[in-house]
């Protein structure tokens, strides 16, 4: 009788179950990975293997770091304009923009002569604490020599910025020390306000100028509305022209202030991101204060949700020229070695359903990346007819008032750009930077005298006193832009605009700039005119008044009442 050796079959077993193993895989594989996934892991597959191929076979030693470097924002550039690759380099400081604050010495400068030049110190900053005083020169930093071609704007950043607790020797001249002087200071935090300016225009109306939307926005908001409210604000000018966004959740916290409880203030959906609302939760500051918002050309992103919930939820008027026409949301990546790409994953939607995102066909669309100098060639800054709208993206706020989708927000009152006094004088003046140059030599020269006035309307009457129009001629004559009487005598009032705010801005800083700049701005005064007359809060057109109840905001819990289901079919 034979007895059977179970091990003779082992092997074929073996063989079996990893064949029907493979089978098995491949099946579900393809069945439950789809062919989209398929693709994709293909082409990263075929991405990664040739940069194998690359680094193991190529006739040349090739830095494979510097080429992924390099392919990063090409790749994301074929998407779309605002997808982008942050190196690790230039992380820092992109994010520090918007973070509230940086880590540094605490100082503003300008660059004169291959020589840095201290504009201003922060106050409080780690500089004051030290003595470091406006119009001191930087000669050396660590007791090396800083001067000369190498000095600019980027390279003076990577000397006085950096971790916050580490020391930095500067070597400072000084206007009546014969020797340089020596100090030594430690890096501090550094804040960065996102609100430029909070004062009262007249008795009535009070003005903000927001400059970015950062994390600290809402607060300083906060802060200049309990400012204003002080002082009795019963109306408000809420100025983003030039504002060309930040975090979306500043905007709508920002917004928050001014609306009712449930009204919605913005959405966002994507083909993987779905449909997410934000809305006001009734705990705002300012629910009933007249409101007029100013937006330009230069106003983008978060701007945009803050004007269009305004504009949609018929809180206030929007007056100015056409925004940027941004409504693409991006989500932050970080990689491993510090850097970042920002990837758009959604579309931001106003209330009434229109995106205002401007067409695009990829990152390297020429016509889209010339767009603002298209709508100037157009006539669009100087003629509310020359801005061409699409028709079919028509949408309409709660009381029944139309707006458009598809490029920016237009303003409720357009409000052209003002080319009166503009010559070619002027223009070849300002773009070289000669009014900058001289005013900041001649604020150095007389900084003494200049201290002495606190506002700014006494140092505007020092100013008027010191002929600086005609000392400012000679100037640029001597650099080499000569007298042009009939054109200096046509932009005589803008240069010495220019050159009396540059000098208020050097002594007094921002704000009070801008309260120089804004007694004569038009836009800012068709503000205040809105406000003046109790204008602020929009009407019904008369043809739909009949329909207002009807087209009320959407709120919580329902449906908005604007072709909803049909905007929404058509756009995803």
């Amino acid at each position: 009788m034979s007895t059977k050796n179970p091990s003779r079959f082992t092997p074929v077993i073996i063989a079996v179950s990893v064949v029907i193993g493979i089978i098995i895989g491949t099946f579900y594989a393809r069945h439950f990975a789809g062919n989209r996934l398929g693709i994709v892991n293909g082409s990263s597959n075929k991405l990664n293997a040739l940069l194998r191929i690359v680094d193991d076979q190529y006739v040349d030693t090739v830095n494979m770091g510097e080429l992924v470097e390099k392919a990063m924002p090409e790749i994301l550039s074929d998407l779309d304009p605002h997808s982008i690759y942050i190196p690790a380099s230039d992380l820092q400081n992109v994010n520090a923009e918007l973070e509230g604050s940086f880590s540094g010495i605490g100082v503003q400068f300008t660059i004169q002569n291959d020589t840095i030049h201290v504009n201003a110190v922060v106050q409080g900053g780690p500089s004051e604490k030290v003595g470091l005083m406006a119009g001191d020169r930087i000669i050396t930093v660590d007791d090396s020599l800083f001067v000369g071609p190498r000095v600019t704007n980027e390279s003076t950043m990577r000397k006085l910025k950096g971790p916050k607790g580490t020391d930095v020797k500067l070597g400072i001249r000084r206007v009546g020390e014969k020797e340089l002087l020596h100090f030594t200071i430690v890096r501090g935090d550094i804040p960065q306000n996102t609100v430029d300016a909070a004062y009262m225009v007249n008795e009535d109306v009070g003005y903000i100028k927001v400059s970015k939307f950062g994390r600290t926005t809402h607060v300083e908001l906060l802060r200049a509305l309990a400012e204003l409210n002080h002082k009795q604000c019963k109306g408000l000018i809420i100025d983003l022209r030039g504002n060309t966004g930040g975090y979306m959740e500043a905007a709508v916290r920002m917004v928050n202030e001014f609306l009712p409880k449930n009204r919605l203030i913005v959405y966002m959906q994507g083909r993987k991101y779905p449909r997410a609302e934000e809305f006001a939760d009734g705990t705002g500051s300012s629910q009933t204060m007249p409101l007029v918002v100013l937006i330009d050309e230069g106003s983008a992103s978060a701007s945009e949700i803050f004007t269009g919930a305004i504009q949609d939820n018929d809180r206030g008027t929007v007056v100015g020229r056409r925004s940027f026409g941004k409504g693409l949301v991006q989500q932050p990546i970080d990689f491993s070695d510090g850097s970042a790409i920002r990837l758009t994953i959604a579309r931001y939607y106003t209330p009434s359903g229109r995106c205002i995102q401007r067409p695009y066909r990829d990152g390297r669309d020429r016509d889209y990346e010339y767009d603002l100098y298209n709508r100037y060639e157009h006539g669009e800054f100087f003629s509310r007819d020359s801005i061409k709208q699409n028709e079919d993206e028509h949408y309409f706020t709660g009381l029944g008032r139309v707006v458009y989708g598809g490029g920016g927000i237009m303003p409720d009152v357009f409000v052209p750009q003002d080319t009166t006094g503009v010559t070619s004088y002027l223009s070849t003046v300002i773009n070289r930077g000669l009014t900058i140059q001289f005013t900041f030599q001649y604020t150095d020269a007389n900084r003494k005298t200049l201290a002495k006035y606190t506002d700014e309307d006494e140092l505007l009457g020092e100013l008027k006193r010191q002929n600086l129009v005609e000392r400012f001629i000679r100037y640029a004559d001597s650099k080499g832009v000569k007298r042009r009487n009939l054109l200096i005598q046509k932009s005589y009032k803008l240069l010495e605009r220019n050159i009396y705010g540059n000098v208020i801005y050097n002594m007094l800083g921002l704000q009070e700039y801008l309260e120089y700049y804004n007694k004569t701005d038009e836009t800012v005064l068709k503000g205040v005119e809105i406000l003046d007359k109790g204008e602020a809060f929009p009407k019904a057109p008369e043809a739909t008044a009949s329909d207002a109840v009807a087209q009320a905001a959407p709120v919580k819990g329902e449906a908005p009442r604007w072709r909803m289901n049909e905007i929404l079919m058509a756009r995803t």
